[in-house]
């Protein structure tokens, strides 16, 4: 039987993570990362391999990181994991016994068989996998009619892309705008006419019957009774975790279909731990258990799961998901942070809100100024901020990150208010206008009026 000190399964972002950062904080463990993929693509990069960039090449994670932090890499597919005796075995017979086990077997895109053809050939899903987005790219270079099923974060990039690379492309989304989860309309709305600008045909409010053709697709049947033709499809209607392993192996699983983990990012069992897409999620806000899948998130549940192998900190621990968003088309971003208005609303908050438009560099006569816009969703009785988003330039992406940081920290409108913040022309809006601390002293304001300190 082949040993190591902690074994982690599953070779994406959030294993690579785990993996490092265990041979950090424990240097003197034998870490192995096991993984039956033999190419890493960056997951949020996948949509770009088919305009932006040349080749899926160009979106490889190298393998130099996991070598130079000291940590074996093995190539091969586990069948089944043994908690109480602490070994795993391959598909191929092979044992591989650990002290520490993190499961990080990722997510898989859903091909809904309730749909009437969605296993024709030329309908494609967009998984990890290397050697499939080099077939689905090729069979692409011959098509002109593209239609995209979803109109998620990854919907929307692969229609960009697609649009970006010459196709006739039209996005298919059922709710009423593109990225509806994500943002408040506002900011979805914006989106979606950055989109349209751009030649994307888009459909929202309408959802799909059927797809025809025979063997090969022809054509996309709506609910309007419209059909469109399509040379191929894209469906991108979300993912599922892959805890089937960890199911079979006697593992917890939640009615969402997530290894159930503490805030340790342990099992039930406490020398096993599962992280990313596999894994359970409440909201940070909420409290609610949540389906949410960013690699961001992921590679957070990894450094914590990592620095927990051996030794739990009570200051290091996951307190849920924030789910911090961006997308960029175009030159124009978006990006959001805890709650919208509409999800605080409804989980029952009483909240206020503001948003501040301004720009994003100083002066407006700068070349490539953005207009930007920053809206924060605030507990009207604390005065804690609970969410918010954000549109504009490419300085759009630290800004949500930002925002993020300032949600995980539970600071109140008045610590934003009395926060430093360094200026400079050429990298972000001015001193006397900086859009996060107007759209800040607009809710203060309202909060004076309603009577709160």
């Amino acid at each position: 039987m082949e040993k190591t000190n902690v074994l982690i399964i599953g070779g994406s972002a959030a294993g690579i993570v785990a993996a490092t950062t265990a041979k950090s904080f424990y240097p003197e463990k034998s870490v192995m990362l096991i993984r039956k993929e033999k190419d890493v693509m960056v997951p949020c990069g996948i949509p770009y391999v088919f305009g932006t960039l040349s080749c899926s090449s160009q979106n490889q994670i190298p393998d130099a990181g996991l070598a130079n932090a000291g940590v074996t890499l093995k190539q091969a597919e586990i069948a089944s994991i043994n908690a109480e005796k602490k070994f795993c075995v391959t598909v191929d017979g092979e044992e591989i016994g650990f002290e520490k086990l993190v499961i990080a077997t990722g997510s898989t895109p859903i091909r809904p068989s309730w749909l009437k053809g969605a296993d024709m050939q030329n309908v494609f899903t967009i998984p990890k996998d290397k050697e499939y987005l080099d077939n689905f790219k090729a069979c692409l270079g011959g098509f002109k009619k593209v239609v995209v099923v979803g109109g998620g974060f990854i919907g929307v990039e692969m229609a960009d892309e697609c649009n970006k690379a010459g196709k006739d492309v039209t996005l298919v989304e059922m709710m009423p705008h593109v990225l509806s989860l994500a943002f408040d309309p506002e900011f979805a709305i914006q989106a979606e006419d950055v989109l349209k600008g751009r030649g994307v045909k888009v459909k929202t409010g309408i959802s799909v019957k059927e797809i025809t053709g025979d063997k090969h697709v022809t054509g996309v049947a709506l609910s309007t009774g419209e059909t469109l033709d399509a040379d191929a499809v894209i469906l991108s209607i979300g993912y599922r975790p892959n805890s089937t392993l960890a199911r079979k192996s006697g593992f917890e699983i939640n009615k969402l279909g997530f290894i159930r983990v503490n805030e340790y990012m342990r099992t039930d069992n406490p020398d096993i731990f599962a992280i990313g897409d596999c894994a359970a999620k409440s909201s940070f806000i909420t409290r609610t258990s949540k389906p949410t899948m960013l690699a961001s998130t992921a590679c957070a549940e990894a450094r914590i799961a990592a620095m927990n192998l051996y030794k739990l900190s009570t200051v290091r621990f996951f307190g849920g998901t924030i789910s911090i968003f961006c997308i960029a088309t175009g030159d124009t971003a978006f990006g959001a942070a805890g709650v919208t208005e509409n999800l605080a609303r409804e989980r029952g908050f009483d909240i206020l809100t503001a948003t501040f438009e301004g720009l994003d560099r100083h002066p407006g006569s700068l070349p490539d100024t953005h207009k930007q816009i920053v809206k924060l969703i605030v507990s009207k009785e604390s005065g804690i901020i609970l969410g918010g988003g954000v549109s504009g330039g490419t300085s759009v992406g630290e800004l949500t990150n930002t925002i993020g940081f300032i949600i995980q920290n539970r600071m109140t409108i008045d610590a934003l208010l009395t926060a430093q913040i360094g200026t400079h022309p050429l990298l972000t809006g001015p001193p006397t206008a900086y859009p996060l601390i107007k759209a800040a002293e607009l809710i203060a304001k309202k909060r004076r009026q309603n009577g709160s300190k």
